[in-house]
């Protein structure tokens, strides 16, 4: 087997492929482009694109050259896949803020040293907004029917759950297979890489290719990642694990791996970390929680670089071990005329962001789970004064896992 399709099954990225026997002589006879295609609905990225970025840099490791599309246009419509009702429509600047920041943070991941296999970037608002109606459903539209359409999973899903499907996200499907169709005949691109949820879609890239131009293309698809408590990969009780700094702090991502379920830490290291297999077959006869140390300092030095994982790591050993403020602990800032009597417990954390439910915080509080400086809180009612400030911070603590410092400015 191909070395790039051996490692991609070994690392359990392999879901589906439309013809793997073919896929694996084409990369041993020459280096292609494939590409991976990320929507600007949001203005960061969360670690469920996670696996996909890790599919391009397994590309540039194998010396093929991974091009990256950015939604803009597609990001327009509105991808039915997995979704159950239609996706908020952005406006023009929102979608072009969004696809510039997300293409900083995947620049942050992929290397740019090496000209044959550096990256590529393209918009497909390039190709898409200067469509003629016409010409495009007599040239394009002519290879697709409905029949086949509605097989698909993500129009499917919806109908039977008796969901409105607008004719706009309708032909997202259609779009996608352009989009496919332009990178091949611009880019000589070959490989489509996706989600197991995008296979639909990658099928019809593959066909339409065939039907208009009579080249042979292929799609290659991964799984789609849940966690061993059955959670979706990205969102957690607190929000969405971001991959900008702005949103989520390195440490806080630090402290995600850190505190993975001791069942997902073997694979998220196949998937998530350079380490290979070797490596981490030896690292498995260790102790869980220096595996767990080892997977989050690997995971946060690959986004955020090796300075932030290990003040990550001290202060995650000053802040649990030593009941101290470690440099990198997330933190909120006061105003001094926020106290003078009108700020309580309960205020405090909605403001510190760490719980957004006063019921919930209330609830923790009765159960001991709030502390400041680690000692327990047990009145729901208590104001937050200066006097309990040292150096001017205090440690906010809820439960074992969500730290926050609170500075007076």
């Amino acid at each position: 087997m191909n070395k790039f399709l051996k490692e991609f099954k070994d690392r359990g990225y392999f879901y589906q492929c439309t013809d793997e026997n073919e896929l694996s002589t084409l990369l041993d006879k020459k280096k292609i482009k494939a590409y991976i295609g990320f929507d600007c609905t949001a203005e960061s990225l969360h670690v469920g694109s996670l696996l996909q970025i890790m599919c391009l840099r397994m590309l540039q490791k194998h010396g093929h050259q991974p091009i990256v599309l950015l939604g803009g246009g597609t990001t327009r419509i509105g991808d039915p896949s997995g979704k159950d009702k239609t996706r908020k429509i952005l406006s023009d600047s929102e979608i072009e803020k969004n696809s510039k920041n997300i293409e900083k943070i995947l620049k942050s991941f992929l290397s740019s040293n090496n000209k044959s296999v550096k990256p590529i970037f393209v918009n497909n608002f390039k190709w898409l907004k200067n469509l003629n109606y016409i010409s495009f459903l007599r040239d394009i539209g002519k290879h697709f029917t409905i029949n086949k359409m509605l097989t698909f999973e993500s129009v499917k899903t919806r109908l039977e759950r008796e969901q409105s499907l607008s004719y706009m996200e309708f032909n997202y499907m259609i779009l996608q297979a352009y989009d496919f169709l332009e990178l091949n005949k611009k880019e000589n691109c070959t490989l489509q890489i996706g989600g197991s949820d995008q296979w639909g879609n990658i099928v019809n890239g593959v066909d339409l290719i065939k039907r208009h131009s009579n080249k042979q293309t292929y799609g290659l698809t991964t799984p789609l990642i849940t966690l061993a408590t059955g959670a979706k990969m990205g969102k957690t009780e607190n929000g969405a694990i971001w991959l900008d700094k702005k949103f989520l702090s390195p440490y806080d991502y630090w402290q995600f791996w850190r505190n993975i379920d001791d069942r997902d830490v073997s694979k998220f290291m196949n998937f998530f970390t350079d380490l290979s297999i070797d490596e981490i077959e030896k690292i498995k006869k260790k102790d869980i929680n220096e595996q767990k140390i080892i997977l989050a300092n690997q995971a946060t030095s690959m986004l955020h670089g090796e300075q932030e994982s290990k003040k990550s790591e001290e202060t995650a050993k000053k802040t649990f071990l030593e009941n101290s403020i470690g440099s990198a602990l997330p933190s909120i800032s006061i105003k001094k005329n926020q106290l003078n009597n009108k700020l309580n417990i309960v205020d405090l954390i909605i403001l510190s962001k760490l719980e957004k439910s006063k019921s919930e915080i209330r609830r923790l509080i009765k159960g001991s789970g709030v502390r400041i400086n680690n000692q327990i809180i047990n009145d729901e009612k208590l104001i937050i004064s200066e006097k309990l400030f040292e150096d001017n911070n205090i440690k906010l603590s809820l439960g074992k896992k969500r730290h926050v410092k609170v500075e007076i400015s």
